[in-house]
């Protein structure tokens, strides 16, 4: 004759189920006969089999009918008949027995088979004791067939101070949708102070991420994404007809963001640097940020393209939203996509079996910063185009359309130009990026720069390793201010890295913890100028001349280049409007009005 657990085994199946999902433990349930009745986990492929052979623990708590705590599975005097006693898996098991009207029915057990479980058990025991002893009073409940109504009124009145303290949210519904508890967590998550008595319908969506379902939840006239598992209780009509349990894709999002978050914590957002050009970006970073037009960063390798993308993000109002950065170039083009804008459950072979949300979806509210957009691939470059014109995303294998709020900044060291020229940027795309233009000049073009920069990185990684900077020589800096920084902003500070680790208990940064490469250079330098001092002296007025045409090719030719360019010389403009004209004389090729 069937246990009467066994012919509620659906029914205790869900609460287990239930229970594993609040508890994030395991949980298994068997009868008097020791029969396995349900279980979740590494028990769900066991369940119907016969555990008369092992279950002592449960066969004593059947007879005391005291709950027992194992705190060493496998070693403690429960445990020594038992034939795998020295092969257990488990870490840690909470036994309960199972009463009705005063009979021992069966028992429960909550399970942890990692380190990570015992540790959670043990630092909340009291309160698993509780949700352990209402589960138990659950399923007696149901197994002694009294009313619905007064059954799920009393658990989960019960329960209420106890799943308060879980992070996820839980909702419970009764008929027609309506929602009659709901713990703090989900006021939390869903931004409202009361829950009790509104009507909500939760439909899936059809996407899987992580082992949830996705679903869309219309509550007081508004969507919200949520991630989780909702369950029904039974399916007669009850008072108690559904269990949502649940996180927000917001904070499902957040908790994504703090695992890749790619953002260094040392990192400084202030742009260092005195030179004209860099006073100019700093002042275009303060007007740019308070814009969500996309922005088109271009240099060179090293000069600090994502440093002023994360500083137009922390002075503008998205600053405590998330700041998102990809290389498209260093990802590889088949997984750029999914990258970019994530997938399901069984997208395409070789993906992770759980999904993966993308990078736009998690920068939503936020900034993602597109950085070697000119690696990206054309198929994608259509695909990017859509994307910032409707504002929209669709995860890889799905057909749920994603609505997006990103700031898009783009950072590139190739001519996208050229790249137009030969087919290999969109121009469309090329036009939609660079709504607002930033070109950062080289460090060898704003040496202005380069003691500050020197100061800053010395001081930083000295504080990073423990040692005390005094000083740095003249001799030093003049070396470090001639270099030519072929790698800019990132050389630099890659040397600074190296020197102050070279540099001794005396806290001198001297030429001698300068790297090699400094002193090859300078032999460089002299071996090219003994070659000059071979060359025919040229007068004051084609020196002159040479370093004129330089300004104009650096800052352009047209007024605003000119007044630069008279700044960077010394001279009045209007002083150099007669250079030119004179110039322009003798020479149109060089020189034009």
């Amino acid at each position: 004759m069937a246990s009467i657990l066994l012919e509620i085994q659906e029914t205790v199946m869900k609460y287990a189920d239930i229970m594993s999902k609040i508890a994030q433990v395991e949980v298994e349930v068997v009868d008097k006969n020791l029969f396995r009745v349900a279980g979740t986990g590494i028990f769900q492929k066991h369940i119907n089999e016969d555990m008369s052979a092992e279950g002592y623990v449960y066969k004593h708590l059947m007879i005391t009918g005291n709950t027992e705590i194992i705190y060493n599975p496998g070693k403690e005097a429960l445990c020594q008949k038992c034939p795998k006693r020295d092969t257990c898996k488990e870490e840690i098991e909470i036994s309960m027995p199972l009463r009705l009207g005063g009979e021992i029915i069966g028992a429960i057990g909550l399970v942890g088979s990692t380190k990570e479980q015992k540790e959670l058990i043990l630092s909340k025991e009291s309160m698993y004791l509780e949700l352990l002893s209402q589960i138990a009073d659950f399923i007696a409940v149901k197994a002694a067939e009294v009313t619905e109504m007064k059954k799920r009124a009393v658990i989960l009145n019960a329960l209420d101070c106890v799943i308060n303290h879980i992070e996820r949210g839980i909702i419970i519904f009764g008929n027609d949708n309506v929602i009659t508890m709901a713990n703090d967590s989900a006021k939390r998550q869903l931004a409202m102070d009361k829950l009790e008595g509104s009507i909500a319908t939760v439909t899936p969506t059809g996407d899987n991420l992580n082992r949830q379902n996705e679903y869309i939840m219309l509550l007081k006239e508004k969507e919200y994404y949520i991630m989780g598992h909702l369950y029904d209780l039974n399916k007669e009509p009850q008072r108690y007809s559904k269990v949502l349990i649940f996180d927000s894709i917001r904070d499902l999002q957040e908790k994504y963001y703090e695992i890749t978050s790619t953002i260094n914590p040392m990192s400084s957002f202030n742009i260092i640097g005195v030179s004209p050009q860099t006073i100019h970006m700093q002042k275009e970073i303060k007007k740019v940020a308070k814009s969500t037009s996309t922005v088109l960063i271009t240099g060179e390798s090293g000069t600090g393209k994502e440093m002023v993308a994360t500083a137009i993000w922390k002075a503008s109002s998205r600053k405590d939203n998330r700041f998102v950065a990809i290389n498209c170039g260093a990802i590889p083009e088949p997984l750029l996509e999914s990258e970019l804008f994530g997938y399901v459950k069984g997208a395409f072979s070789g993906a992770d079996p759980n999904g993966r949300m993308g990078k736009f979806e998690l920068a939503n509210k936020g900034v993602i910063f597109l950085d070697e957009i000119g690696d990206m691939p054309l198929y994608l470059q259509v695909k990017l185009l859509r994307v910032l014109q409707e504002r929209k995303i669709i995860r890889i294998g799905s057909n749920q359309v994603i609505p997006i709020d990103v700031r898009v900044i783009a950072a590139t060291n190739k001519d996208l130009k050229e790249m137009m020229a030969a087919n290999k940027f969109r121009e469309d795309l090329y036009y939609r990026l660079n709504v607002i233009p930033l070109k950062i000049a080289p460090l060898r073009e704003r040496r202005e720069d380069i003691k500050e920069l020197v100061y800053f990185f010395a001081k930083r990684y000295a504080k990073l390793f423990g040692k005390n900077l005094r000083r740095i020589s003249e001799e030093t800096m003049d070396y470090l201010y001639n270099y030519p920084w072929y790698g800019n902003v990132r050389e630099l500070e890659n040397t600074m890295e190296f020197m102050i680790n070279m540099m001794e208990n005396e806290g001198i940064l001297d030429t001698k913890t300068l790297p090699d490469n400094f002193f090859e250079e300078a032999r460089e330098e002299t071996k090219e100028s003994i070659d000059v001092s071979y060359e025919t002296v040229r007068s004051l007025k084609e020196l002159e001349k040479e370093e004129i045409l330089k300004a104009i090719r650096l800052y352009g030719s047209d007024t605003e280049g000119k007044k630069k360019a008279a700044k960077s010389l010394g001279i009045g403009l209007a002083t150099l409007y007669r250079k030119l004209e004179e110039y322009s004389q003798n020479d149109k090729k060089a020189f034009s009005k």
